[in-house]
C-alpha cells in the first residue's frame, strides 16, 4: 500500500533484567515514520529515546531484555527476526547515526576501509570499486580532503568531520531509514547547522526516512516534520511541528520548551522540569536598569586577574637542534575579570577557549604574556606556590564522569581535597563539611557513601560543581559544564552556578560554544576566533549589535524553534 508507513510502531513494551526480575523501562511506545518523512522523537535522557530506536535495530541484548508489541518495516514485523536476518538488514535497510562518533568509529582503523568495510559486507564489488564510492560518498557528505581524511585515523580528524564519516557510513549502502541518535549534541552550533542542512538535503535527494532523536526541542523544530515527545518510557505528546511547537497539551512539553535560556528575555531564574509541574515558577524578568547598576557597581574596582599579551604556543620537536612552531592556540589575548563578574567566552571548538582556562589555571605554561591574579604574576609562580592557588581557581570540567576516580566515593572525592589544602582540622569535620556541599548542590547526604557510575550525568555535573566549591575559591572557570546535559537538567545546574555565586561571591570565567548559554550567564561576552579575542562587549548588547561576521554568523546557527 502506497500510503502504509515505512515503520510503525505499535504497543512497545521493553523490560530489561534486574537481578531475578525485569523491570520495564519502555511503557506501550507507538508511532509511525511515513516513507520519505522525518520523525524527531525529543526528550531527556532515561526517557527511552535511544532504547527505543536499539530495538528498532534489533540491538538490544536478547538475554537481559524482554520486548513485546510490534515494530513493523515495510510490513515485516522485526521482533520475530533472528540475528543473521537483522544483520541483512542493518545498513543495509535501516542505518544508525550515533551520537558519539569517535566511540562508535574502530580507532585502530582508518576511517575510509570502515566505510569500505561496510559496502562490501552488503555487495559483491571489489575493494577499488568500494573505495571509489566511499571518496564519492566522502565529497557528499562535504568532508574536505576526501581522499586524505579516507587515510586518516578518527582521532586525527575534527568531532565535526568525524560525524560526516558516520553520516557516509550510514549512507553507504543507501537504506530506506536512517536513525540518527543525538548527532549534533557535542558540536559547535555552526557545524550543528552545516550538519542539519546536510541531513536535510540528503533526504531529500534519496527520498529516505529518517527518525532524528534529541533532547533539543529547537533543533528537532528545524528538521523534522512530526514529533513524538517521549517522558519516563511513555510517548506523552505526538504531532506536527506546528501542533508541539505553538499548541502543546503536555505539561512536559511546555515545561521542556521553557527551560531553554531565551535569548530575547533575561530571567532571574531558568524554569525547571519540577518548578513547572508544581506550578512554583514565577518568571521575573531582570529589568536593565538593575544590570546596568550592578556593572556600575563591578567595574569601579580592580580587577581580580588581568590577561596581558598571553601567547600558548604547542610545539613539536624537529630533529637535534631544537622545536618546530606547529599550532597558535592563543593568541595576544587581553582582557580583565572582575571580582563577582561572569565573563563568557564563546567560540568554536579549537579556536583556543579550553586551551586558554588551562593556561589560567596553570595546568599548561604560556609561551609568552602576563596573568596576574591580585597582583601576583601567576607565570612566575613555583610548582608549591602553584598548588597553593588551586585553592583559589578551581575549575568545573567538561566530562564530569572523566574528572571523578571511580574507585572513589563521592564523599573521598569531596573531602580529598579539602585535606589537601587544610580545610577542616578533622576527618569528621570535612566529612560534615561534605554532606552539607551534597545538600547545597541538591543531592543530599545519602550520595555520600556512592561512587560515581551510580549517577546520571545531570548528578555528575552536580559533584563536579560541589568539589570546585569545597575549596571556596574566588575564581571558578567552568570549561563546557552544562554543554552535554538535557536542557531541563541545565538548566537546575545554571541556577545553582548562579545561586552559589550569589551566596559566596564567586566569580566565574563561563566557557562555551553555546551562546544562548553563555548570553544568559554572562555579565561580559567575549567571542574567540583562531586563538584571538575577535569582539567584547556587554552580553546582551553583543548578541543584539554584533560587529563582526563571526559573532554574527554564531548567533544565526542558534537554533531558533518555530
Amino acid at each position: 500500500m502506497p500510503d502504509s508507513p515505512l515503520l510503525s510502531v505499535s504497543g512497545l513494551n521493553i523490560s530489561f533484567a534486574d537481578g531475578k526480575q525485569f523491570k520495564q523501562v519502555i511503557h506501550d511506545v507507538s508511532f509511525d515514520v511515513p516513507q520519505g518523512s522525518i520523525v524527531g522523537i525529543v526528550g531527556e535522557s532515561g526517557s527511552g529515546k535511544s532504547v527505543s530506536s536499539l530495538a528498532i535495530m534489533g540491538l538490544l541484548p536478547k538475554k537481559n531484555s524482554k520486548l513485546e508489541g510490534s515494530i513493523l518495516f515495510e510490513g515485516k514485523e522485526l521482533l520475530t527476526q533472528d540475528t543473521a536476518q537483522m544483520r541483512k538488514l542493518r545498513g543495509k535497510e535501516i542505518a544508525m547515526i550515533f551520537q558519539e562518533p569517535m566511540s562508535a568509529l574502530n580507532p585502530s582503523m582508518r576511517c575510509g576501509p570502515q566505510v569500505v568495510e561496510m559496502i562490501r559486507m552488503h555487495s559483491s564489488i571489489s575493494k577499488s570499486a568500494a573505495k571509489a564510492q566511499v571518496i564519492e560518498l566522502f565529497k557528499k557528505v562535504k568532508l574536505p580532503r576526501p581522499n586524505e581524511i579516507f587515510s586518516s585515523y578518527p582521532h586525527q580528524i575534527s568531532g565535526g568531520q568525524m560525524q560526516r564519516v558516520m553520516i557516509a557510513m550510514a549512507l553507504s549502502c543507501k537504506p530506506k531509514l536512517i536513525i540518527a541518535d543525538e548527532p549534533t549534541t557535542a558540536l559547535d552550533v555552526t557545524v550543528q547547522k552545516e550538519i542539519l542542512e546536510l541531513l536535510k538535503e540528503l533526504q531529500k535527494e534519496t527520498g529516505m526516512s529518517m527518525i532524528f532523536i534529541s533532547h533539543d526541542l529547537g533543533l528537532v523544530s528545524e528538521i523534522a516534520d512530526r514529533v513524538v515527545v517521549m517522558f519516563q518510557g511513555a510517548v506523552v505528546e505526538d504531532g506536527s511541528v506546528y501542533q508541539v511547537f505553538k499548541l502543546p497539551s503536555a505539561s512536559y512539553t511546555k515545561a521542556l520548551l521553557a527551560s531553554r535560556p531565551s535569548m530575547d528575555e533575561r530571567l532571574e531564574r531558568l524554569p525547571t522540569i519540577s518548578s513547572l509541574s508544581e506550578k512554583t515558577f514565577d518568571a521575573k524578568p531582570v529589568p536593565a536598569a538593575q544590570r546596568a547598576l550592578k556593572h556600575k557597581k563591578l567595574y569601579t574596582q580592580d580587577p581580580l586577574l588581568e590577561i596581558r599579551n598571553v601567547q600558548k604556543v604547542y610545539f613539536d620537536r624537529a630533529g637535534m637542534f631544537g622545536k618546530k612552531r606547529t599550532v597558535l592556540a592563543v593568541d595576544g589575548v587581553n582582557f580583565d575579570i572582575y571580582e563577582g563578574e561572569t565573563v563568557g567566552l564563546v567560540g568554536e571548538s579549537g579556536c583556543g577557549k579550553s586551551t586558554l582556562g588551562k593556561v589560567i589555571m596553570q595546568l599548561e605554561p604560556a609561551t609568552e604574556g602576563s596573568i596576574k591574579y591580585r597582583g601576583t604574576e601567576l607565570t612566575k609562580l613555583d610548582r608549591s606556590q602553584i598548588q597553593a592557588l588551586r585553592k583559589d581557581i578551581q575549575l568545573i570540567f567538561q566530562d564530569p564522569y572523566a574528572s571523578l576516580n571511580p574507585r572513589l566515593t563521592l564523599g573521598n572525592a569531596l573531602t580529598e581535597p579539602m585535606r589537601v589544602h587544610g580545610i577542616g582540622k578533622t576527618a569528621v569535620i570535612r566529612k560534615r563539611k561534605a554532606t552539607e556541599l551534597l545538600e547545597k548542590v541538591g543531592l543530599g547526604a545519602e550520595f555520600y557513601d556512592r561512587y560515581p557510575h551510580e549517577l546520571s550525568g545531570g548528578q555528575r555535573q552536580r559533584i563536579g560543581v560541589a568539589r570546585a566549591i569545597a575549596l571556596e575559591p574566588k575564581l571558578v572557570i567552568c570549561d563546557e559544564s552544562v554543554s552535554a546535559l538535557d536542557i531541563s537538567v541545565q538548566a537546575q545546574v545554571l541556577n545553582l552556578l548562579n545561586e552559589l555565586k550569589e551566596e559566596y561571591g564567586f566569580t566565574y570565567l563561563f566557557i562555551s560554544h553555546d551562546l544562548a548559554v553563555v548570553k544568559y550567564m554572562s555579565d561580559q561576552l567575549l567571542v574567540m576566533k583562531q586563538g584571538k579575542i575577535v569582539e567584547r562587549g556587554e552580553a546582551d548588547e553583543v548578541y543584539a549589535n554584533p560587529v563582526t561576521e563571526y559573532s554574527k554568523t554564531l548567533i544565526e546557527a542558534i537554533p531558533k524553534g518555530l
